[in-house]
């Protein structure tokens, strides 16, 4: 599991690394803003990116959005850190469809908890598109099977 972990602030990316390390998440690598992290994800392959969402340069929501449009990443979880609780931006965060917001401050529990729920997620979306397929594919099955066995996936 290869982590980017994106922050304007050494002591916040350190502190995150620190916790992660704790999770046994070993392999993480550190941008500073959202401008040196999109450098950095042309360049090497990661299963997430955790960011924070005030950042100079490029913001986290506009990294985001980069991420979201380019066809090599558009399937990277990328999970939110703000110390903004108030609706609209947590609303924006999850219009530019982010995996997951983590509001500070938090402690390792709460990150473990969102690795787990994001991590488990992308688990049952891909069993569902592994068996679903030959569920349809089987012609023993009626229509009216297959949208009982489609609508409790």
């Amino acid at each position: 599991m290869k982590i980017l972990v994106v922050g304007d602030v050494p002591l916040m990316r350190h502190v995150l690394i620190n916790m992660l390390r704790q999770l046994d998440y070993k392999n993480v690598v550190e941008a500073t803003d959202g401008y040196q992290a999109l450098k950095i994800l042309n360049q090497q392959k990661f299963d997430l990116v955790i960011t924070d969402l005030h950042m100079p340069k490029v913001d986290g929501v506009n990294l985001l959005d980069k991420i979201r449009h380019d066809e090599a990443l558009v399937d990277l979880p990328v999970i939110m850190i703000t110390c903004e609780d108030n609706a609209d931006t947590v609303k924006r965060v999850i219009k530019a469809k982010v995996s997951g917001v983590i509001i500070k401050p938090f402690n390792m529990n709460v990150l473990s908890a969102q690795l787990n729920r994001l991590f488990l997620e992308i688990n049952v979306n891909a069993c569902k598109a592994f068996y679903i397929a030959p569920i349809i594919l089987t012609p023993v099955f009626s229509p009216p099977l297959i949208r009982h066995f489609a609508k409790r996936l």
